[in-house]
């Protein structure tokens, strides 16, 4: 896949890059894999906005992928690679020996035509999923589970892999894009290869209409604000922000400020993700 970059007719295209999209074999979703989007505008159940800055964008709807990957030793064939408006991958829509269709995220190497197959017995290659204990040490794999049949949470974006570097008793040493290693269950199942869609990074957006359809609605910086309303706000013409450091507008720090709470997990992470990567 390629990037397309665009003549500056209009100021709106003078920075503007794109999807050439030369690897959509098919532009309707399936019918029966989607679902209609709810649109909650940053909103939760009751009412008010947990999520700043989210409304308005264009309608789409959800496409049903499979990340559990449950139907194992059934083949099945890659019937197209699809666009989905809701993540940075691409789908591939599988067409299984018994009848069904399912959504899956579409790895490099994946096209119309290939046989994919998911089970401890599936071959090593790109698109199919096998548990952690099945896969050779070295290999690149994404949409890893967590917990063994939940279905996959990690790594599913666009161009990203994760490496299964050792295995110990019952446990899978797995190098996260983020430079984290983390342990885990040799039960969980992953599938090879590296997300599709690499060039998404290099992507850029443009023009601020451009962001309004993808739901994103105006930012406004805090030293713009009034001090009732920021930190940061408040004072004659432009200044600091009077503080030793960056804060939120809740009054928390913003930068270098660790988030992470689940203690129940500390013990799976072998090394913590690398600063050079922490951006």
């Amino acid at each position: 896949m390629a990037v397309k970059v665009f003549k500056p007719k209009t100021p709106g295209q003078r920075h503007k890059t794109s999807y050439t999209f030369e690897e959509i074999t098919k532009t309707t979703p399936e019918r029966r894999l989607t679902v209609i989007r709810k649109q909650s505008s940053g909103r939760n159940a009751s009412g008010r906005i947990t999520v700043r800055h989210r409304g308005g964008g264009a309608r789409r709807q959800i496409r049903l992928v499979d990340f559990k990957r449950e139907k194992a030793n059934i083949p099945a064939k890659v019937a197209a690679i699809e666009y989905d408006p809701n993540r940075t991958a691409r789908l591939a829509l599988l067409f299984y020996a018994d009848g069904e269709k399912r959504y899956i995220i579409a790895p490099i190497g994946v096209k119309v035509g290939d046989t994919l197959m998911s089970g401890p017995r599936a071959e090593i290659k790109p698109g199919n999923n096998l548990p952690l204990a099945n896969i050779p040490i070295g290999t690149n794999i994404h949409a890893i589970e967590l917990h063994p049949g939940k279905g996959a949470q990690m790594v599913r974006s666009a161009g990203t892999s994760a490496q299964l570097l050792a295995k110990e008793g019952k446990y899978a040493h797995v190098r996260m894009p983020s430079g984290e290693v983390r342990l885990v269950l040799q039960e969980c199942s992953a599938s090879i290869g590296q997300v599709g869609n690499v060039e998404h990074s290099n992507i850029k957006l443009g023009k601020a209409g451009r962001k309004r359809h993808l739901g994103r609605r105006p930012e406004v910086r805090g030293s713009a604000m009034s001090p009732r309303d920021h930190p940061h706000g408040g004072g004659e013409g432009r200044t600091g922000i009077g503080m030793p450091g960056p804060k939120t507008p809740w009054g928390k720090p913003a930068l270098g400020y660790k988030t992470r709470r689940n203690k129940r997990t500390n013990d799976m992470i072998v090394r913590q993700r690398s600063k050079s990567k922490r951006k």
